[in-house]
This record gives C-alpha cells, structure tokens and sequence, in this order.
C-alpha cells in the first residue's frame, strides 16, 4: 500500500494525506453527525488531498454505520478502527466494518499494547488484522519503552507515539521524540503514526495550559534531519515558523517522499488548524 500517493488538486506530496481525522476524541469529541458532515466537507473541498483517514472507535461501529445509512456516501468512507473493546474484540469488529464494504473501507486498525509488549499478543495482531491492512500499536512510553516499538515495527506494525494530553506527563520530552525518531528510522522501510496535541504546524505553549505542544511541522523536519543525518533535537526544539517552513519548502520530491514514508501520519481533532497552519506558511 503506497503511503503518499500524490493528493488531488496540487497538495504537495510532503503533505498528501497528512492528517488523520479524530473529531471524535478528545479535545474535539463531536458528535456522530458532526464529524461525518464535517469530514465529508473537507473531502470534498479545496484541500482534501491532505486528509487521511476517519478514527472511528470499535464500541461505535453501530453508530457510525447507521449514520452513513443516512448519508449514502458516494465513496466508502477510508476508516481507521480504534480498538477500545479489547484485542479479542478486533475480528468482530473487522467482521463488521468488511459485511459494510459499500460505505466503509478499512485502511488501517490501532490499539494500544499491553505494558510488557508481549510477542504472543502482537503475533495475534497480526492472525487478527488483514494483511492488506495497515496495524499501528501505541507502546507505553517509560521503562522499556523503545525495546517496545522495536517489536512493534519487528512484528511488520506501524508503532504509534501519543504527544500530548490532558496532563503534563503526556508530553513526551524533546529527547525522547528524538530517541523515537532513531529507533523508527533505523528500522529499515519502517513507518510511524503521531497523535493527540499535534494542532499547530509549529511547536508552542499553550496560553490555557500551560503545556508545551510539539508541532508537527517540527516532526517533518525531524523526520527529514533523522534521513539525512542532520541536527534532530534542534528540529524538534524549534519555534521558528519561518526557518521549518523554509526547510520543508526546501525538500525535493524524493526527499519529501522518504520522510513521508517514515512520518505516515497523525491524527488531530481539527482539520481546519492544521490546513490554515501550512497555508499561512506558504506550504499549500
């Protein structure tokens, strides 16, 4: 499965399919209804060749397809199923999603992993998942953290890294993204997924909170840096919207390709921030 196929109406590849949709999670928690409408809103507008797929909880099946019954959407709709009912709940819900092909497409599942990222369980991830299907685990970050996303990416799955939240103990450090980033990078052909926190392009503190969000502008240039053997922790350590932008601007296709084969995606509860970020920074 090619990950940055070229996005409609001129997106640049470095940005093709970009951002995952999680309205329905926290901090966005919209409704059903709400984020269909809004997601088909943006699939059908000028920048819908930076959207990726919709997260969609596996408790909420029922309720997400009653409401596309409504809909009647023209194309399935390109789904990533959130596994919160367990891993022995994953071929139900994959049974589900596949007896619904006319209105859904699955593309990708995730889950988090037990604190030991146990083998067996991630064996069974792989019996459960269809190959065609992309898996991405969250490993637990502390003590034998990145031995964790080296049996996650061992075990053919995307590892996913969560940078922030509702407390401050869900920020991950600088450092730790940059140990991250080495750890994924140096796993040949391998593939990552962000999430939570990631609204701005440009890494800043937010007035409300207090809590410093990593940008994830930063993590393109990161990623980029990481190929290349440039200066990581100072990618990711940036406040300087012209400079990343200037760098990302920079980046010749294959370039843009690579690092995009490395950083897949992330997921952000708005769509709207992201795509006003990268267009006041002349990079749409």
């Amino acid at each position: 499965m090619e990950l940055t196929p070229p996005g409609p109406r001129g997106i640049p590849p470095l940005f093709a399919r970009l951002v995952d949709d999680s309205a329905l999670f926290p901090p966005g928690e919209a409704s059903m209804p709400e984020a269909l409408r809004a997601h088909f809103a943006s699939r059908s507008g000028e920048h819908s060749g930076v959207l990726g797929v919709f997260l969609c909880q596996a408790s909420r099946l029922p309720e997400l397809i009653t409401e596309l019954i409504k809909i009647k959407p023209k194309e399935p709709l390109p789904l990533s199923l959130i596994i919160d009912t367990g891993l022995g709940g994953v071929p139900k819900a994959i049974s589900i999603v596949e007896s619904r092909s006319e209105i859904l497409a699955l593309r990708m599942v995730e889950m988090p992993a037990p604190s030991d990222v146990d083998e067996v369980w991630l064996e069974r991830v792989s019996e459960f998942v269809p190959e065609d299907v992309i898996r991405v685990v969250e490993p637990r970050r502390g003590v034998g953290w990145l031995d964790g996303v080296r049996k996650v990416i061992e075990h053919g799955s995307w590892p996913k890294i969560r940078c922030g939240g509702k407390a401050g103990e869900n920020f991950p450090s600088v450092d730790e993204v940059a140990d991250f980033l080495a750890v994924v990078s140096g796993s040949s052909g391998a593939s990552f997924k962000a999430t939570n926190s990631l609204h701005r392009a440009v890494r800043h503190t937010d007035e409300t909170s207090g809590f410093t969000h990593h940008g994830f502008l930063n993590l393109i240039v990161a990623s980029a840096r990481c190929l290349s053997g440039g200066d990581v922790r100072a990618a990711l350590e940036s406040t300087d919207s012209a400079a990343l932008a200037d760098e990302a601007k920079g980046m010749s296709e294959p370039a843009a390709k690579a690092v995009r084969g490395l950083f897949a995606s992330y997921a952000a509860a708005s769509f709207d921030e992201p795509v006003a970020d990268l267009g006041e920074l002349g990079l749409l």
